[in-house]
């Protein structure tokens, strides 16, 4: 990618151009090929060797590099602007400052191969602008999906005694009785979400139990399914233990968020369904592996490192039974910053799930193309998908942390257009905006270089 340029194009619309000779990822689980992609307007025209170039058209040597699609992010939230604490969160951030920040985080996932993501709640609900915007053309960054605020109940969320017993905060929207979630659901919809999000498990004070709790019964959920399916909107949900996990997919969810400590009834559940799932390890594993970094207890990474090998095996065998299993990142917390870690739940697919890196960049591209509604459309190298690519140096079916390296990050290639983004100015942070922390400061992964 051009480093210091302004966000441009290189290519202009309708143009015809090829990138020639590199080493084919096809996003869809095949052995890398040799072969030409022959790019027309926004779309991939034909995948072939030595393909015939016509007069005019504009060859891009790609030699000795590979190129694959454009990875997709199932679960950031590019509205947050990496707290280190729900108080931030929650009391510390204005909504048109959140939305101009988050304008200029998107290009940081241009910049890390991120051709698409979803943000499946926001906050003030500034996602449904920032996608707009993004399509409009005024916002240079990666195709977008993206939910309102998450449906809570009061006892919901994982801010416990933070949350109010009605209203919004932050992220989320309260909901208490039958009538108000099908108010808020409809609501949603009317703005234009792509998807209607329900924090399902939460965590509440002197819980004697592991982790979440789920706060929502299976005739609530089912109300919520209902009502956002007769308007034609899917239905996300957080869902961290067991029965949270059984209901969500009892309800009919079209996609679960973490599924975390499922027992055997959750399992037959989302194997019934075969409802996706999005592990989002991300967050645990870089508290676990670099929590030292940011302050955090042993006691707490030791408990995120669990979690992950203990929900591995189940999600193994859901993912052996048919159930799809999603890249996400929970990129935009202070463990998280964006275009940072978005390679990072590749990288844990194999490690801890068995997969292999073909499967991870399939679980990160094509099968993730569901996730920001184009399923079948974009998220692999081949005739007929949006032309959403990157070019990598280096051969990441043999190693996917190559992803996570920026410099390895030649071309990014969004709907046939050559996307060059600048490198962040430093910033600082504007009055207010930070609040108490968890940790001493932002995990930026150059700071762990060295």
């Amino acid at each position: 990618m051009g480093r210091g340029d302004v966000a441009t194009e290189s290519v202009s619309p309708g143009s015809a151009w090829v990138l020639r000779g590199g080493q084919i990822i096809d996003g869809l689980g095949n052995a890398p090929f040799r072969a030409d992609v022959l790019v027309e307007g926004e779309v991939i025209a034909e995948v072939g060797a030595e393909l015939p170039v016509a007069a005019g058209t504009r060859v891009l040597d790609v030699s000795g590099r590979t190129v694959m699609p454009g990875l997709i992010d199932a679960h950031c939230h590019i509205s947050f602007d990496e707290p280190n604490s729900n108080d931030e969160l929650f009391f510390h951030r204005r909504e048109g400052l959140a939305a101009i920040i988050a304008a200029a985080h998107v290009g940081k996932l241009l910049r890390a191969g991120v051709t698409g993501f979803l943000d499946a709640d926001s906050l003030f609900e500034i996602g449904v602008d920032l996608r707009d915007a993004i399509e409009a053309g005024i916002v240079a960054g990666p195709r977008m999906a993206t939910g309102g605020n998450a449906l809570l109940t009061a006892a919901g969320g994982t801010a416990g005694r933070l949350i109010p017993d009605s209203g919004r905060i932050g992220y989320g929207r309260v909901v208490s009785s039958r009538d108000e979630i099908v108010a808020e659901v409809r609501r949603q919809i009317k703005i234009g979400v792509d998807w209607i999000k329900v924090h399902v498990t939460g965590l509440l004070p002197r819980q004697k139990i592991r982790g979440e709790v789920q706060a929502w019964n299976l005739e609530e959920l089912r109300l919520v399914v209902n009502t956002a399916h007769d308007l034609g909107i899917p239905v996300v949900g957080h869902c961290r233990g067991a029965s949270s996990t059984r209901d969500a997919a009892r309800a009919g969810f079209d996609m679960i968020l973490h599924a975390t400590y499922m027992d055997e009834a959750a399992l037959e559940a989302v194997v019934a369904a075969k409802v996706p799932i999005v592990p989002t390890f991300t967050f645990q594993a870089n508290l676990a592996d670099f929590g030292a970094e940011v302050g955090a207890s042993e006691s707490v990474r030791k408990l995120f490192q669990k979690e992950i090998e203990e929900s591995a095996v189940m999600l193994r065998r859901a993912y052996d039974a048919g159930v799809p299993l999603l890249c996400g990142s929970e990129s935009g917390f202070s463990l998280t910053p964006y275009g940072d870690w978005h390679y990072r739940e590749l990288e844990i697919f194999v490690r801890y799930l068995g997969f292999t890196p073909l499967d991870a960049i399939r679980a990160a591209t094509s099968a993730n193309a569901r996730s920001i509604g184009l399923d079948g459309r974009t998220g692999a190298v081949e005739p007929g998908r949006l032309a959403d690519l990157i070019v990598v140096d280096g051969d990441p079916s043999r190693d996917v942390t190559l992803l996570g390296e920026p410099d390895r990050i030649l071309h990014v290639i969004l709907g046939g257009r050559e996307m060059r983004i600048p490198e962040p100015a430093p910033r600082s942070d504007p009055p207010g905006w930070r609040g108490s922390t968890y940790g001493s400061r932002i995990l930026r992964k150059r700071d762990l270089r060295g």
